[in-house]
């Protein structure tokens, strides 16, 4: 069982920076805090070892890229069908950007984003057609007031 890092007040200053920009170097992470580039790089190093920092990612501007609708899409399920099932099911559908298994009525909630909405209800129809899905039920996201890709807790 992997332990969890401790992870002090720098540390979480060096990620909450990282977060809004990962292509920052080194020299000037080290010159926003007030610290040398070598505790910097040893830093992130340990963070990334320790896979707190996973990887780093373009933030791309999906309406510039033609998809300028996102919806939320509940997936209802078959009886039995697995997390796995569910993953296997939407692999291979560019427009799902996130999928979760949750609790409660929907098996998983995904989070689609297309071109507009005839794109959208193509991606609907094929969801449906799927064997392991029963029903879906889709909202259409007006707007996005904070999309993080993850918390730093406290």
């Amino acid at each position: 069982m992997a332990t969890k890092p401790t992870l002090d007040g720098l540390d979480r200053k060096i990620l909450s920076i990282l977060r809004r920009d990962g292509r920052r170097s080194f020299a000037d992470l080290a010159r926003d805090l007030d610290i040398s580039i070598a505790t910097v790089k040893r830093r992130v190093d340990r963070l990334e070892a320790g896979g707190v920092v996973q990887g780093y990612a373009a933030v791309l501007d999906t309406t510039k890229l033609g998809l300028g609708f996102e919806a939320i899409v509940e997936v209802y399920c078959a009886e039995k069908t697995t997390p796995r099932d569910v993953l296997a099911t939407i692999s291979g559908l560019d427009e799902v950007i996130s999928a979760v298994t949750v609790s409660g009525e929907p098996d998983a909630v995904l989070r689609v984003q297309v071109a507009d909405v005839p794109h959208l209800e193509r991606v609907i129809e094929d969801l449906r057609r799927r064997p392991s899905i029963v029903r879906t039920r889709t909202m259409l996201v007006l707007s996005v007031l904070v999309d993080r890709p993850a918390a730093l807790g406290a």
